[in-house]
C-alpha cells in the first residue's frame, strides 16, 4: 500500500513541479513558483514511502 501511495506522490510531485515551472500548461498552477517548490517535496516524500514500504516487508 505504501508503495502505491509513494508512486502516486512521485507522479503528482513531478506534475506539480512541471506546472510550477511553466512546462505543463492549462492550469491555474502554471507558472506559480509555489508549485515548483512543493512538487519536489511531495516527490521526495513519495520516494520515502516507497523505501519504507519495502523495508517493512518480512
Amino acid at each position: 500500500m505504501r508503495t502505491a501511495v509513494g508512486v502516486l506522490a512521485i507522479a503528482l510531485g513531478l506534475l506539480w513541479t512541471l506546472q510550477g515551472l511553466g512546462v505543463v500548461g492549462g492550469s491555474p498552477m502554471t507558472g506559480v513558483t509555489l508549485w515548483a517548490v512543493v512538487g519536489p517535496v511531495v516527490a521526495l516524500a513519495g520516494v520515502g514511502l516507497i523505501l519504507t514500504g519495502r523495508r517493512r516487508r518480512p
